[in-house]
């Protein structure tokens, strides 16, 4: 959000940006909230296919809540060290909630500054479609934040069965339009719209949640700067870095790859210069890269996918999930101490 305050016009001129505003480029990764919509469009065969790899979904085993979890191995030989994994973690809480009212208390005199010298307010508009619990949830809490900071927002509402060309019209008015400063569309979106292209469609300089490919193309290269960071992983490297966490030369596991959250996690923790290992449905024993990490990052959208067995003592460990669980949200995180 406080990226939306920021004068992004010096940074990318405002003829770039025309030139390109629906580029998109075809990503080999995928990501836990795409919906394999393009799984039964034909395709066109490329001679480097082979060397890209083949664009498998992450579809996760969800450990069986009426099960207790294994009990941890009383050590493990890794590399010629022996690492005991103790049996109960005492945690020590991250307190998430006091960091936030501090970002949220920044960006709100920020707004107050803005308001009184140059007479404007930062507006973010958001495209919601369909009627997802989950994303309606998030939209609502958006709204929220912005009233709480002075921020203007705006919305458009689409059902589940509006023409992908709609949702492109949305944003294409949000794009013009000169007092909104960032644009989101939130994800998911229906089986039959193609994400690369509406996410394509947003300007790059009101590209808030940073999924352009030119935003995650700058944020992946060292030496450049994208306009946006996307939120999740911002906020994880936020909470590590105000809990006094140093990240230079730690080992840290990110479990989970998608465009949304792991992928930029991964780049992030690389440019703190932290050894990353990334753990995905396909990963072999995963439990045995966890163990040795110092942080622990789940972004896999699975509940109790990560157990107390595949930690080490004092490991820091951020859940970024949110999942439903009866009726309330759960969203955890914490330091084993």
């Amino acid at each position: 959000m406080r990226a939306a305050l920021s004068s992004t016009s010096k940074k990318v001129s405002a003829a770039a940006a025309a030139r390109w505003p629906r580029l998109a480029f075809v990503s080999p990764a995928s990501h836990h909230h795409r919906r394999h919509h393009q799984s039964n469009k034909p395709t066109k065969k490329r001679r480097d296919d082979y060397i890209l790899g083949p664009d498998l979904p992450d579809i996760w085993a969800t450990p069986g809540s009426s099960s207790p979890p294994p009990p941890p191995p009383a050590e493990s030989e890794t590399g010629g060290t022996t690492l005991a994994v103790d049996a109960e973690l005492v945690p020590t809480i991250i307190d998430g909630k006091a960091i936030a009212e501090e970002i949220k208390l920044g960006i709100a005199k920020e707004v107050h500054r803005m308001k009184d010298t140059i007479k404007k307010v930062p507006g973010l508009a958001v495209v919601l479609v369909g009627q997802r619990r989950d994303s309606q949830t998030y939209v609502r809490n958006k709204i929220k934040a912005c009233e709480e900071v002075g921020i203007r927002s705006l919305m458009a509402e689409l059902s589940e069965e509006c023409a992908e060309d709609e949702v492109l019209d949305a944003v294409s008015k949000f794009n013009q339009d000169s007092s909104v400063h960032g644009v989101l569309v939130q994800l998911p979106l229906p089986q039959h719209m193609d994400e690369d292209t509406i996410l394509g469609a947003i300007s790059l300089q009101k590209d808030v949640d940073g999924f352009h490919p030119l935003n995650m193309g700058n944020l992946a290269l060292r030496g450049r700067e994208p306009l946006f960071i996307p939120c999740a992983a911002k906020a994880c490297i936020e909470l590590l870095l105000r809990s006094g966490i140093k990240l230079k030369g730690k080992n840290v596991a990110v479990i989970g790859r998608s465009n949304v959250v792991g992928l930029p996690t991964t780049l992030l923790l690389q440019r703190h210069h932290a050894t990353v290992s990334v753990v995905h449905a396909f990963t072999n024993n995963p439990e045995d890269v966890t163990r040795v990490a110092d942080i622990v990052i789940s972004a896999a959208g699975v509940p109790n996918l990560v157990r107390g067995s595949w930690l080490k003592r004092g490991a820091i460990v951020i859940d970024v999930g949110t999942n439903p669980i009866e009726v309330s949200f759960i969203q955890q995180v914490y330091w084993c101490s």
